[in-house]
């Protein structure tokens, strides 16, 4: 048998790649280069969730649990931008909270259009058009798009249920969902006939509430045994908790008294989530009330009369009702209705949702360098958002577009972070998180300068090795320029000693 109801999935979310930029030369009659005209790439799209009231399962996510929004399109020449790829929509219903594969809560969605976001698309990469500057007025090269960001989130239906019945299978639950309500579960005399849960909305005088059916406890429950750990989660946000005790039971060691012990041990034991709407008050803290059900049946009265005085002397609210004949249900239904007006009436306002704006600090540097070590040799590692992203957009096969990776780095302190970290040329620099990371040997030497920016298009004389110097030429330099750097303070120091000094103002 398909299932019909599913109230826990594993999501696997995608956002769209953007697209890559153009590098593209217009060409005109009698101007063969006119500059550069190449687009950007197109946005990818981004995966979001948002409330449907019309949707009342995950079902759909259970099926198809991978969700990729579309990337964007490639920039074209003549100026013209790639298309950017559409969100995706997710539907969800009203109630579904939203975890990490750790179990901690992202986001609980409760309302209609509440929205959240899975996984953002990446961003289009610039075109050569968009790169041209002073500097550089034809950039042979552009912008890689950004891959868009993957996530695989738990999501988890708890039901907006304003009272929740709990007991052990064929207590009779669906019965008085059925009978109080114009729901209509399936109602069977064998054990686990309820295997999803079932809503009833119930009128109480002006008062009108919703009641949740949770398929049968059983002890162990809140460890997994039965259905009753999958379906826990329902009761999370009502406001009050009826026990539905068989006093008709012919199973031998059960009793009305014994089954609520059983039943408040496995709430007491359910781990529930408190950040969520609804759910910040313990379950062992919520209102209860204990129904008493099957008395039509002489002998379930004479016992529910028995166990009361035992139930009402531990403080607790018991009422006597039959599925079958009705009676007490219309009392029920108005204490119910009591308990829910107070608990809306306690409950804190509603607040609307904000948006929280969180500035970067001003001397914020957007990165950090870590000096590491992997078997006996140092590294250095460079961690932060923006330096990451212009290395994804960066097309090694470009030998310009590397060199305008290093002047970005540069010019954002990179280098100097490096200096600081105790970097020297040939050190090992590694840029990004650990399963995917660029790695070279750093020379502190790329600094940007007009003139070594004229070569073809596409190339970098920073980067030509045969224009480079080699460490050892570097070596020689740094040796000579030290050694003439002390010469030139030997020199002071002998002529101050001598007494040979200068006026400034005839010298």
């Amino acid at each position: 048998m398909a299932a019909s109801f599913v109230d826990r999935v594993v999501l696997h979310a995608a956002g769209g790649d953007g697209g890559n930029g153009c590098a593209s030369i217009r060409r005109e009659k009698f101007k063969p280069l006119a500059g550069p005209d190449g687009g950007n790439g197109g946005d990818g799209g981004t995966v979001r969730l948002v409330v449907d009231p019309q949707v009342t399962t995950l079902l759909d996510y259970h099926h198809a649990p991978h969700r990729d929004a579309p990337s964007g399109s490639q920039g074209m020449g003549d100026n013209r931008h790639g298309a950017a790829g559409g969100d995706l929509v997710l539907p969800v219903p009203d109630g579904t909270v939203v975890k990490d594969t750790d179990g901690t809560v992202l986001a609980d969605l409760v309302g209609a259009g509440t929205e959240f976001i899975v996984a953002e698309g990446g961003r289009g990469g610039l075109g050569n058009a968009a790169l041209s500057s002073q500097r550089r007025k034809a950039p042979g090269f552009a912008l890689l798009g950004e891959p868009g960001d993957a996530a695989d989130i738990v999501l988890e239906l708890k039901s907006l249920a304003d009272v929740a019945l709990v007991g052990y299978p064929s207590a009779g639950k669906s019965s008085l969902v059925a009978a109080i309500s114009a729901a209509r579960p399936k109602i069977a005399d064998y054990p686990f006939t309820t295997l999803v849960p079932n809503l009833g909305v119930v009128q109480a005088g002006e008062t009108r509430f919703t009641v949740a059916d949770v398929p049968g406890l059983i002890p162990g429950a809140s460890q997994g045994k039965g259905l009753g750990l999958e379906f826990l989660r329902h009761i999370e946000r009502t406001a009050v908790i009826v026990h539905v005790l068989d006093c008709a039971t012919l199973e031998p060691g059960r009793d009305p008294v014994s089954d609520l012990d059983t039943l408040e041990e496995e709430l007491a034991t359910y781990a529930q989530d408190l950040e969520i709407e609804g759910g910040r008050v313990p379950i062992a803290d919520r209102p209860r009330l204990v129904v008493l059900n099957k008395i039509d049946v002489p002998e379930a009265r004479e016992l529910a009369d028995l166990v009361r005085p035992d139930l009402e002397a531990r403080g607790l609210r018991v009422l006597e009702i039959s599925t079958a004949s009705h009676e007490g249900l219309r009392q029920l239904t108005f204490d119910l209705a009591k308990v829910v007006r107070h608990a809306r009436a306690s409950a804190p306002a509603p607040e609307a949702t904000r948006t929280v704006i969180r500035p970067k600090a001003v001397d914020e540097s957007g990165f950090t360098v870590k000096r590491m070590e992997q078997a006996g040799e140092p590294y250095f590692w460079v961690r932060g958002r923006k330096v990451e992203r212009w290395v994804r957009q960066t097309d090694f096969s470009n030998d310009e577009a590397v060199g305008y990776l290093a002047d970005r780095l540069d010019r954002a302190g990179v280098e100097d972070g490096l200096f600081k970290a105790g970097a020297v040329a040939g050190d090992e620099v590694r840029i990004g998180p650990e399963q995917n990371q660029v790695i070279f040997d750093w020379e502190p030497t790329m600094h940007a300068g007009a003139e070594l920016l004229t070569g073809p298009r596409g190339t970098d004389l920073r980067i030509d090795e045969s224009n480079r110097p080699t460490r050892k030429d570097k070596r020689r330099e740094y040796t000579e320029r030290m050694d003439a750097k002390t010469e030139a303070r030997q020199e002071l120091w002998t002529e101050r000693e001598a007494g040979q000094w200068t006026d400034p103002n005839e010298d």
